[in-house]
């Protein structure tokens, strides 16, 4: 089990700081992949970052709803969810929790009531760590070869 970061997620980086084992990530390119994103073979559950998500974003895989129930003013960055994926045509800008503007496309504003499948969100997760990006951070050794994926670094950075 892992914990997943959802559409909810307006890329704050509240968690990325508060993980101790660093396996959470910014997608990118943002267009492709508009969320924080959490290594599912690094995650030690932990659950840090979840009190640490202005958004209410992040879930344990098993507690991730498939009937969230919207308060009203929540949005959804390029939902997973089919029946929210097309009005997600809204330009959000905003300040992630250092003051840096974070500019996204494909949202969508919730209103309250709305109930929206989340569990959608959980198959983008693993996808992002599949897809082979490399993902390197400012923390991680400049000697490390530019072509190694997260969970290469993980061991690269053990041994």
């Amino acid at each position: 089990m892992t914990h997943i970061i959802t559409s909810l997620c307006l890329r704050d980086s509240g968690c990325i700081e508060v993980c101790p084992v660093e396996c959470i990530v910014p997608g990118k390119p943002e267009g492709e992949w508009p969320w924080m994103y959490i290594d599912p073979d690094t995650c030690i559950d932990c659950g840090a970052c979840i009190p640490e998500c202005p958004y209410e974003a992040i879930f344990t895989e098993d507690e991730t709803p498939a009937d969230y129930t919207a308060k009203g003013g929540e949005r959804l960055s390029k939902p997973g969810d089919a029946n929210f994926a097309p009005r997600a045509t809204e330009h959000y800008e905003g300040h992630d929790n250092k003051g840096t503007p974070v500019v996204l496309e494909e949202t969508v504003l919730l209103a309250a009531g709305e109930v929206v499948n989340l569990r959608e969100d959980i198959q983008p997760n693993y996808d992002f760590f599949k897809s082979g990006r490399t993902i390197l951070t400012t923390s991680e050794p400049s000697t490390v070869p530019a072509t190694r994926t997260r969970t290469e670094l993980v061991v690269v950075l053990a041994r």
